[in-house]
């Protein structure tokens, strides 16, 4: 009885795609048929920042849902990152950004929390609120990884979609 309940409350959440999403689909099935690659290998090519972002503010949201505010930076962010990984995205922590001065490359510590498939940056943070400073340490981060797009997560707001800025570098929509 409990089983079937769970079916039918699976089958109520699911969405139906819309026409966009099943012509997308069929032209990765046709694109995986023609050149016999995985579909993981598909990814790469058919994700977008914004897609990439879609589904890091949906796993942030899910996060904040369920624990809230008052958490340290560090477990926030290893739940995001677990997240996301069983969402099949790529994610790597801390990673460094270059710094090239004069020809020369620095290593002066600057590290970004999250870099999700190698073209969103993502900045955590467990505060009140925001400083402009936040804001700043990211487009740089985005300047110096030459990338487009990053997203800078308070998870310390009391409503999360207050928590999320979204920062462009010469994205195109």
């Amino acid at each position: 009885m409990r089983l079937t309940q769970s079916r039918k409350a699976a089958q109520a959440r699911a969405k139906p795609h819309s026409l966009a999403q099943s012509r997308k689909d069929a032209k990765v099935h046709i694109f995986l048929q023609s050149r016999a690659v995985s579909r993981k290998d598909v990814r790469d090519i058919v994700m977008t920042e914004n897609e990439i972002a879609k589904q890091v503010v949906d796993a942030a949201y899910k996060i904040h849902a369920r624990f809230g505010p008052g958490l340290l930076e560090s477990a926030y962010q290893a739940m995001l990152v677990h997240d996301l990984r069983k969402r099949g995205l790529h994610v790597v922590c801390e990673q460094p950004i270059p710094l090239i001065y004069d020809g020369v490359e620095l290593e002066v510590g600057f590290r970004a929390d999250m870099v999700v498939e190698g073209r969103v940056i993502v900045e955590l943070k467990s505060v009140e609120t925001t400083l402009p400073v936040h804001k700043k340490q990211v487009i740089t981060y985005l300047k110096l990884a030459d990338m487009r797009l990053g997203l800078l997560i308070n998870f310390g707001a009391a409503y999360i979609k207050d928590g999320i800025v979204r920062l462009v570098n010469g994205l195109k929509e």
